[in-house]
This record gives structure tokens, sequence and C-alpha cells, in this order.
């Protein structure tokens, strides 16, 4: 907190595909148990792990042939990925290299049971799984053993109604369903009540820009625990930080 210089944890040797390399990572989480990061990886069509212990040069495949965009961690550290190519999520234990099918599967498309390049995912407490269905303009609910996703955000295409979502990417969920998503073509973060058939513009919505209140395609978003919102600003090349009422 404070620095005005970060310092690399992963990858920085170039673009490419070697264990000490990356390729376009899209996200990442931290996997406390082993002290370890997760990321994907998806330019190398893999999820890789790399230690946070200092003096570690190289990461380890964990999965690979997934393009994988989003990740989330349960509590029992069952690890969800996105596949952006195959329109699917699955779920792994730490080592499985074949998961299971959580949600989609049946090929591209905007049936209930399908999806359309899916992207950042959010995991609840009952195993429930959130994913931003990104090229459907939807955010999609998949219930434990569910065979098909309720939508619970956007739906309606693209556009910059209240009612939709254009492109969504980065998801949120609060403890009381409330849906925080980076709605990246539309250059805003919106907040979708639980239930709710419209959202409300929490951050910007004052178009494309490099002022403090715009963005120009926020892809991804994240709260620390005294509620302020962390948004990946993509195109403006920076994360900006809000405190959210």
């Amino acid at each position: 907190m404070g620095d005005t210089n970060g310092q690399i944890v992963a990858g920085g040797n170039g673009q490419g595909n070697r264990l000490d390399q990356l390729n376009e990572p899209t996200d990442v989480l931290i996997d406390k148990e082993t002290d370890s990061l997760i990321i994907c990886d998806p330019g190398n069509q893999r999820v890789v792990r790399w230690s946070r212990r200092s003096g570690t040069t190289q990461g380890e495949i964990l999965i690979d042939n997934v393009t994988c965009v989003g990740l989330a961690m349960n509590d029992q550290r069952y690890l969800y990925v996105s596949d952006h190519d195959k329109h699917e999520v699955r779920r792994y234990q730490i080592g499985d290299k074949n998961g299971t099918l959580i949600a989609g599967g049946n090929g591209e498309g905007a049936g209930l049971g399908q999806f359309n390049k899916p992207t950042y995912i959010f995991v609840d407490q009952q195993q429930t799984v959130y994913v931003s269905d990104n090229n459907n303009h939807r955010v999609m609910k998949w219930n434990k053993g569910a065979k098909e996703g309720i939508v619970v955000a956007g739906g309606q295409g693209c556009g910059n109604a209240l009612t939709q979502l254009c492109h969504p990417n980065g998801l949120f969920l609060d403890t009381l369903g409330t849906i925080y998503v980076a709605d990246c073509n539309n250059d805003r973060v919106m907040r979708w009540p639980k239930g709710a058939k419209q959202g409300t513009v929490i951050v910007s919505g004052n178009g494309e820009g490099e002022g403090a209140n715009q963005f120009h395609n926020p892809i991804g978003l994240s709260f620390d625990r005294h509620g302020n919102l962390y948004v990946v600003d993509n195109e403006n090349h920076r994360v900006q930080r809000f405190s959210i009422e």
C-alpha cells in the first residue's frame, strides 16, 4: 500500500510459452494454503501456479488445453475455470487435469444452457456459479447441479440502458447477493440487486475517456474488506480505486 512501483511476481520475461513466461494473462487468485498465485494464461491455453516464495523463477502448469479467462476458488479449494473457446465452466480439484462440467458445454449460443464467450466468474458459498456471458451481454447464475442457467443481469442485447449490458466482464457478489459487474463496452460499473430487472450505474457512466470519473473498457473489479472498489481500467492502462457508499 502506498508504493509507487510494483514488483514482478510472475512472468516478466516477455511473451511466450516457457514456464517462466506468460501470454496475455487475464485473471489471478491467491491460494493461501500453498502460498501461491494461480493464473489464467489464455494465450498459452493453460492455468499455471507460481509460488509466492522469494526466489521463484518459473511456474508450473496446473491445467492445459483450456482458454481460461476467469478463475474462482471456493472454500473447499475447488478451482472453477471459464473456457472462452469451449463456452463452458469446469470445476477442478487441484491436481485434476480433466475437471467436471459445471455450466454450459452445449456449444456456442444464447440458450439458457449455453454461453457465448464466458469470461469472469464468481462462486458463492452454496457453490452457485455466476458467469459473465460476454457475447450474450448478460450475467448468468447456475445453481449447483443445474442443467440451465438463469439470467440475473442484462440479457436484453448490447446497449447502455439500465436493463442492458455490453460485453460484461469482471464480477463480484456481496453477502446480500447484489451483483457488481464491469460493463466493459459501456465504460461503467453497474450494481444489480438480487432479483432486480435493471441495474444502477455506481461508477462512471460518463462515456469513454481518461478522466478520474471515466473508463476505457474496464474489465476487472474487486473489493477490499473496507468496501473500496478496485477497477482494472484496461485501455487506460491503470487500476482505479473508488469508495462506494
